[in-house]
């Protein structure tokens, strides 16, 4: 199969990811108009399409797959960061939210039972696990050729 083919692929996708990154660049250009969160969540997702904008040239220019993966590795584990950074940015948020109002309401808020925030281990099973599926996807995807 030629490289072309599935460069085009990519830039076929990347085009059609417009209904996600066009706001995201909306978002992000808000500045302190939007909160912290949203605007870490948009520039994971910007970092996310960037990547796959990246991989384009990449395999027009018969890199070597390792280049490719590299690229595509590091890029999906960007993005995972700056995605779970995002979150816990938001439940931060909710939760001084959440203060705020009943300090004006002049309620005592006690936390729900039984439920409790994920440690610090679910944090690390959540970023490996969104690194390694493209990875391993960019992988398999590599040795078919």
């Amino acid at each position: 199969m030629s490289h072309a083919v599935p460069a085009l692929a990519v830039a076929v996708l990347c085009a059609a990811g417009c209904v996600w990154y066009v706001p995201a660049i909306a978002d992000v250009r808000a500045g302190a108009d939007r909160p912290a969160s949203r605007r870490t969540a948009a520039t994971a997702c910007l970092t996310g399409w960037g990547t796959a904008a990246l991989v384009i040239p990449l395999l027009l220019a018969s890199a070597p797959g390792a280049l490719i993966a590299a690229v595509a590795g590091a890029g999906a584990a960007a993005t995972a960061a700056l995605l779970l950074h995002g979150r816990a940015q938001h439940g931060a948020e909710q939760r001084e939210a959440a203060r705020r109002w009943a300090a004006a309401l002049g309620c005592v808020q006690r936390a729900p039972a039984g439920r409790r925030r994920p440690g610090r281990a679910g944090v690390a099973w959540a970023l490996a696990a969104a690194t390694v599926v493209p990875g391993a996807a960019a992988a398999v995807l590599l040795a078919g050729r």
